[in-house]
């Protein structure tokens, strides 16, 4: 239960919803019972029962004594016609307040149950944003997605749903109960048999539900997850005629899905028949007992009191009918429920320090010292230091896994060093605010990220207050104006789904008039001209060299005419600095540098 109260805290203030939801649900009860109460003095009124002296009732709470009292009453001084307009109106009014009220009550808690959706996606989204990049390298996305679109949604439906029916039901309960008791205490007492009956029955058949609504959510996620891998890899999947093996393990997947369905569905299904046949066995076993006692007039029960006890004990049915099924379907919200609350418990591991302070201005530079960073047991970056002075360019430079790109990470705080320090401007890294840090650097990756909106707004993604004549420039430096103006609409059409109804030599050049519009001090730069060719290249390069004038400036790259101008080259082997120098330095001292370049592993373009 722990997960279903803290489910119910995202409906903050649940003081909102809770004092109406009370009043109404009270109120539709009351009315709801009074409806079948009222059928005793109604059938009183059509059979003329009753007669003889009218006597008030003895006792406040003899319910159906007072309800004998005023039909009687009216008989006698109305007559049975006006008496039993009498009862048709009372009837009649209690009918529309029950509706009204139960349709209120329905209302709040359907804001109840929008307000909780609201706030727990809120929160499950924010948190996951506020994650550190590489906790998103050890999950599978697709169930991320799944956790906030599907299990958020299951939540809402079940365990709100449940709070309605855990709240009105056993209330509804306890009202027929009440008029149960007082039509009739002995017989009550013995009809009371079915509830413990029913209640071991339900619990058998729900035992196992919640383990399988958790195995069921996890295999969703599995599903979606796959489903989102083959849209973003649908080109390689038919490059190798790998479609049918995608095919086929999606639907083995979906398969061992639906088959977990069935069989959640039918033990949610069962719950319904298995009370409702008890139901209806303890109603004939009543009429049995209770009518041979009406017959042989050895009951104080009339025949009236004794259909309306009937009818009251057959609705009784209802709510714990209701309470037995979402036992059975609350599993299913509480199972989603801890998925929800882990991906909320998941705590940032890279965060501001209480004494952190703002960099407000990028002054001198950056120094590593003496910098390790680790991946689980394996060193990918040991003991590096090295200084990139203000306005210099930096290149990295090495074999693949040498620990160029987990380098870059650092510098933007994606990655958190195990020990050493990075420094901006003597001030320790972690003592940094991130977003005041991150605020004086602009990145261009050797992956195009782009997203779904016009090119306009990916442009201006790192400052949306740009005029549209900033973002005209940004691309011309990038050469990017040319082709933009030739689309559809303009700056305004749309890019698609990351980007796909563009070239990769475009998209990265969106890419690179992003980052020049955000005008950052710090420039890191991932292979970011591998997409061009050799004209766009040579253009980009130069508005490249203009931008990073008097700029600092991190680059890596595998194209011997992007680096052969750095001011300093640093070369990475093994997660170590092997050499560092100018490109003729390392030329001549006939090492690493030298050999990749003689191996071609630089594209001279």
């Amino acid at each position: 239960m722990h997960t279903y109260f803290r489910l119910l805290s995202f409906a903050k203030p649940i003081e909102k919803y809770a004092i109406p939801y009370v009043l109404f649900t009270l109120l539709a009860v009351l009315f709801n019972t009074l409806n079948l109460a009222l059928l005793a003095p109604l059938l009183n009124t059509l059979f003329n029962e009753g007669g003889g002296e009218v006597v008030a009732p003895e006792k406040s709470l003899d319910i159906m004594g007072h309800f004998n009292y005023y039909t009687n009453y009216m008989h006698q001084e109305f007559g049975p016609y006006e008496a039993l307009k009498v009862v048709c109106l009372v009837i009649v009014l209690s009918v529309v307040f029950s509706n009204l009220f139960r349709y209120l009550s329905q209302r709040v808690m359907e804001n109840l149950r929008i307000h909780t959706l609201l706030n727990l996606r809120k929160r499950v989204f924010d948190n996951v944003m506020d994650l550190q990049v590489e906790y998103f390298n050890n999950q599978r996305k697709g169930n991320i997605i799944s956790k906030i679109s599907s299990d958020v949604q299951v939540v809402q439906f079940s365990v709100t749903s449940t709070l309605q029916v855990l709240f009105k039901e056993p209330l509804q309960l306890m009202a027929y109960l009440f008029i149960l008791f007082a039509i009739s205490y002995k017989l009550t007492l013995f009809a009371m048999l079915v509830i413990p009956i029913s209640g071991f029955a339900i619990s058998r058949i729900v035992k196992r539900l919640r383990a399988q609504a958790s195995e069921a959510q996890e295999r969703y996620g599995m599903m979606i997850s796959l489903l989102d891998e083959a849209l973003s890899g649908i080109k390689i999947i038919k490059a190798f005629n790998a479609t049918e093996r995608v095919k086929d393990r999606f639907n083995q997947e979906n398969k061992e899905y639906s088959a977990l369905g069935r069989k959640m569905a039918y033990r949610q299904q069962l719950a319904s028949p298995v009370s409702e046949t008890l139901g209806v066995m303890m109603v004939a076993l009543i009429v049995l007992y209770g009518g041979s006692l009406v017959m042989q007039n050895q009951s104080e029960l009339s025949a009236a009191e004794f259909i309306t006890y009937i009818a009251i004990f057959s609705q009784i049915m209802r709510p714990a009918k209701a309470l037995t099924e979402s036992f059975s379907t609350i599993h299913s919200g509480i199972a989603a429920g801890d998925r929800v609350l882990k991906l909320i418990d998941e705590k940032p591991t890279i965060t501001d320090n209480s004494d952190s302070v703002e960099l407000k201005n990028f002054e001198e530079g950056i120094t590593f010292k003496k910098v390790r960073f680790t991946y689980g047991d394996k060193d990918v970056l040991k003991d590096i230091s090295f200084v990139v002075p203000k306005g210099k360019t930096i290149a990295l430079v090495g074999p693949s896994g040498g620990g160029k790109s987990t380098l870059m990470d650092l510098i933007p705080r994606f990655l958190e060093i195990n020990e050493g320090r990075l420094l901006f401007d003597g001030h320790d890294i972690k003592k940094i605010r991130m977003d005041s840090l991150r605020s004086h650097i602009g990145i261009v990756n050797q992956e195009s990220i782009l997203f779904n909106e016009s090119i306009r707004n990916n442009i201006a993604f790192g400052n949306p207050d740009a005029s549209m004549g900033d973002v005209e420039k940004a691309a011309k430096i990038a050469n990017a104006h040319d082709f933009i103006v030739k689309t559809p609409k303009g700056y305004d059409t749309n890019m698609g789904d990351r980007g796909l109804k563009f070239s990769g030599g475009q998209k990265q050049r969106i890419c690179i008039a992003r980052a020049i519009l955000k005008n950052p001090a710090i420039l890191l730069l991932d292979e970011a001209t591998s997409a061009l060719d050799t004209e766009s290249e040579k253009l980009v390069q130069d508005a490249l060299n203009r931008l990073m004038k008097n700029r600092t400036t991190l680059v890596i790259a595998h194209r011997l005419s992007t680096i052969q101008s750095a001011d300093w080259i640093i070369v990475l082997d093994d997660g170590k600095v092997v050499e560092e120098g100018t490109h003729q330095s390392l030329l001549l001292n006939e090492g690493v540098y030298r050999k990749l370049v003689e191996m071609q592993e630089f594209t001279t373009a």
